[in-house]
């Protein structure tokens, strides 16, 4: 029973970092000795000292027969920014590990246990193994395909209107649920959206907020802006050609406006034929990306869909009715023909946001 508290101890820690640790993983661990908690850490930020490392350090002479905690596999290999934390259990004393998950890296992948086992330590895995995976969900995606983990964000009516026939579209849900969006965005490494929702709605898609998360993730290190523009039409005043952060602009046309466009700092990307959104995102995945967060359209929404390559769904649904068979529903496209066909969506979740509903679930 201790064991779970202190794990779920650890995995609190960890999530403190969310949307900071890019592309590692979030970490936390906690060393225990004789019932107490004598150090705790989590890992802040890629480069950065390990969550191991730094609970060790503050723990000192004391980690000497002691317990660790950790979210994840100690890593154990050396081509990276930071040394490998299990020589430093090893030489702290450690007596007993507790892992809640292995780590999917190639690199380490029950490497890190067996070096511990080969050292004497008593080591357990997994405790708490599934609440460790979901916290580290992108990172799992990333590592093992090579492709950033996809969410699809979107804000509906309670008739699933995502605009008016006229378009108008600002604002369906509440202050609070707005700012949550913020917060997501903050947390992803990109925000994919197409040239329909460029040009009706001019968004910035910058992640705006107060507090550490905001300060690590605005501005130029914010998510990067990816607009799937086949035919090049973004016009060039639009708020999402103001940076930081990067803008990516995705389309199968070459023209003069895209070297205007690549003169001025945009990214450009061009592509053969018709785009596949999983092409797509393994080349944001080359590039870097962990996580993405799609925020279009009822079209971008149904392509994703239709593809394949949506992991997560997080559906703001606002208490308010629209109606009207040219209203804008959040899922466009050519619809599965039979409900057989349809899409079932796994642990779903709701809470209320503000006035406003959030229903999340998975696709994996």
């Amino acid at each position: 029973m201790d064991d779970a508290k202190y794990m779920k101890r650890a995995l609190s820690l960890a999530s403190r970092a969310r949307g900071q640790t890019s592309p590692n993983p979030m970490v936390g661990a906690v060393i225990v000795k004789g019932g107490k908690v004598i150090a705790e850490a989590y890992h802040k930020k890629a480069g950065s000292p390990h969550a191991e490392v730094l609970a060790l350090t503050l723990a000192g002479e004391y980690a000497y027969g002691a317990t660790l905690y950790v979210t994840l596999e100690p890593c154990c290999h050396t081509n990276k920014r930071t040394p490998p934390c299990t020589g430093a259990i090893i030489d702290a004393g450690i007596e007993r590990v507790l892992i809640a998950m292995e780590d999917p890296n190639p690199s380490v992948a029950g490497k890190g246990v067996s070096q511990l086992n080969r050292a004497g330590l008593d080591v357990e895995c997994c405790v708490l193994g599934a609440e460790a995976a979901r916290l580290n969900e992108a990172y799992i995606k990333y590592i093992t395909t090579d492709m950033p983990f996809v969410t699809l964000k979107a804000a509906m009516t309670l008739d699933g209107k995502i605009a008016t026939p006229t378009r108008e579209s600002k604002w369906i849900t509440g202050q609070k649920a707005r700012a949550l969006v913020h917060r997501m965005r903050a947390e992803s490494d990109a925000i994919i959206t197409a040239i329909g929702t460029v040009k009706a709605d001019d968004p910035q898609l910058t992640a705006r907020g107060k507090g550490p998360l905001f300060r690590d993730r605005g501005g130029r290190n914010g998510p990067v802006r990816v607009v799937i523009d086949p035919k090049l039409e973004v016009p060039l005043g639009s708020k999402i050609l103001e940076g930081p952060p990067e803008t990516i602009i995705v389309s199968n046309k070459n023209s003069p406006k895209a070297q205007k466009l690549i003169k001025s700092g945009i990214k450009v990307i061009n592509y053969k034929g018709s785009l596949k959104l999983k092409w797509l995102l393994k080349k944001l995945g080359s590039m870097g990306v962990m996580s993405a967060m799609i925020e279009g359209g009822s079209s971008l929404n149904w392509h994703a869909l239709d593809e394949g390559v949506v992991d997560k769904v997080s559906i703001f649904i606002a208490p308010k009715v629209i109606g009207g068979r040219k209203s804008l529903s959040v899922v466009g496209g050519e619809s599965f023909r039979s409900l057989g066909n349809a899409l079932i969506i796994k642990e779903m979740k709701a809470k209320k946001v503000g006035e406003d509903l959030l229903v999340t679930g998975y696709l994996i």
